[in-house]
């Protein structure tokens, strides 16, 4: 039996919104910072999730041997490009001086705030093909500048001194520097601060911003489907700060990963330039983007057992 996709958008919303409300607020780690294992184990939960629902298109929804193969390939980009961003999240806290225990607090709110974004995105850029077709000739192109930009660039720097939200929150707020305390924003003196922890946010929506200008022409070059570009988006953000945990564990670990995440880019980015003369099947997307990831994690352990054992 086949499901119309009301009855599917009713589901996802329910699975939706069920991970957020156990990875953000029910599990160890919405308090403190999870263990490696923990966050792995969640992390797969939340993976065998979203790899359960793709089974579910694919034979309950109508094509679904079609909206499966686009969702998993959607889902592919947008996860690999989540990691890459977790990264930068890492980097960030860094700078910041960000403790662990107030980590889960900004990665919870930054992820719900995620979700917004994303949504916002994908409709505006799917209205903007339909209104005006020849713009998918500037995503792809944008996603090429974006995949040179990721393999050039050997290390990403958080500049916080001379960062445009810094300073601008620096000229037209209280701020208060410290990180005693897990909130954005208190009183004073009859003063309103805000806090380091606000800062760190600001920087971690900024940056989730920049990526969404990738990600979304990115899936956008798989499909114009709002619910196959929806449903995989929401589920590669959600389980993400377990996944967060896991990966400031192993960071060293991934090493190639950014080239990877590239030279998919780079792939989707010419999709979209030749899709007027020959458009590549998905299913050979698929098979390109699993081959670019598998391959780039291998080198990434490859090169970690070389360097270990010099």
């Amino acid at each position: 039996m086949l499901f119309n996709e009301t009855t599917f958008w009713f589901f996802f919303s329910i699975i939706a919104i069920a991970i957020i409300i156990i990875d953000l607020y029910l599990t160890d780690h919405s308090r403190s910072k999870s263990g490696i294992k923990k966050s792995l184990i969640w992390s797969s939960i939340w993976i065998a999730t979203a790899l359960l629902f793709c089974v579910f298109i694919y034979f309950y929804l109508e094509n679904g041997h079609i909206k499966a193969v686009e969702f998993l390939t959607g889902y592919l980009i947008e996860y690999s490009l989540s990691v890459d961003n977790l990264f930068v999240f890492l980097m960030i806290f860094t700078v910041m001086g960000v403790p662990n225990d107030a980590q889960p607090h900004i990665l919870k709110w930054g992820i719900l705030s995620a979700i917004i974004f994303r949504i916002i995105f994908i409709l505006l850029g799917v209205g903007l093909i339909n209104l005006f077709h020849p713009i998918i000739y500037f995503f792809g192109a944008l996603l090429i500048y974006a995949a040179f930009k990721m393999i050039r660039n050997k290390e990403d720097k958080i500049d916080y001194e001379n960062n445009w939200i810094i300073r601008f929150m620096k000229k037209h707020f209280n701020i208060y520097t410290h990180f005693d305390r897990q909130k954005f924003f208190f009183k004073k003196d009859g003063q309103v601060f805000a806090t380091s922890l606000f800062l760190t946010l600001l920087l971690i929506e900024s940056s989730d911003i920049i990526f969404a200008v990738d990600s979304i022409p990115a899936i956008i070059s798989i499909t114009k489907d709002p619910f196959i570009i929806i449903t995989s988006n929401i589920f590669a953000i959600l389980g993400l700060r377990s996944l967060y945990f896991a990966l400031s564990g192993l960071v060293d670990l991934f090493h190639y990963l950014k080239y990877g995440v590239g030279l998919i880019l780079f792939f989707v980015g010419i999709k979209m330039l030749i899709s007027e003369v020959f458009i590549i099947p998905t299913p050979i997307s698929l098979g390109v983007i699993i081959i670019l990831l598998a391959g780039s994690i291998i080198l990434s352990l490859i090169f970690k057992k070389k360097e270990s054992s010099v």
